[in-house]
């Protein structure tokens, strides 16, 4: 059985259905990646998986666990965790403070405060923020407060690890960076990953499949070869000189 599957998700604002009828699985150790123009459904589809939002048809199983519409703790408990868009940590607390909140809660949560402390600098340390860990997260550059999100979401121990845009607004080395430590967090930490981005190029470094949305409907899927040759998401994604 598939590790995570999502089957028929729906879900609408008024009258705009943001997702259609949307199925797909995702294999244990896998990294899957999701595009799709501005306003296609892909955040809302990370949204429905962790359950900042019910959807109105449709299922989510994790590990044939059906967790479709919990609350938002219990599919954190149940191993999923995410980092946004807009990347939002505790601008007074330090880095180490910062990790150490979501080493507290989440699926295997302590409440030894020694413990959280020594295992939050650990993933400070795995995502190269070792020497900041004392550094307010208002002192943090975009990179750092990135890197500093990654580490939060791992803090919750997760066995589905969903990234929305972390790479966003870096320049080209640091997106190399971020793929890098994506990869290796996938190899090191057994997570599976989905990946929401909009650089085409990273994306197809990253992933082992590649889920396409368009109005709220999967319009393809396939590795990242096939994709960047479809013709269909050449039209309405990538463009034929990108392309």
């Amino acid at each position: 059985m598939p590790f995570l599957q999502v089957e028929g998700l729906s879900k609408s604002f008024g009258g705009l259905k943001a997702v259609n009828k949307v199925t797909f699985d995702v294999a244990e150790g896998e990294i899957v990646g999701l595009i799709g123009p501005n306003g296609s459904g892909k955040t809302t589809i990370l949204n429905l998986i962790t359950g900042f939002l019910k959807p109105d048809a449709g299922t989510v199983k994790l590990k044939e666990e059906n967790i479709t519409g919990l609350p938002r703790h219990q599919v954190s408990q149940k191993g999923v965790a995410r980092t946004f868009q807009l990347v939002k940590p505790f601008l007074g607390f330090t880095a180490l403070q910062n990790v150490m909140v979501g080493r507290t809660y989440g699926q295997a949560g302590i409440a030894n405060m020694k413990v959280a402390a020594e295992e939050s600098r650990e993933l400070l340390a795995q995502v190269g923020l070792a020497g900041k860990a004392n550094m307010l997260a208002r002192d943090l550059t975009l990179m750092q407060r990135k890197r500093l999100e990654l580490a939060r979401a791992l803090a919750a121990k997760p066995q589905l690890l969903l990234l929305d845009e972390l790479m966003a607004g870096l320049n080209p080395s640091e997106v190399d960076e971020a793929c890098d430590l994506i990869k290796q967090i996938r190899d090191s930490a057994k997570v599976t990953i989905i990946v929401v981005e909009h650089i085409v190029k990273a994306i197809c470094g990253l992933s082992n499949r590649i889920l396409v949305l368009n109005m709220g409907e999967k319009i393809a899927e396939g590795s990242p070869d096939e994709i960047i040759h479809n013709p269909q998401v050449i039209d309405v994604y990538l463009g034929r000189v990108h392309a």
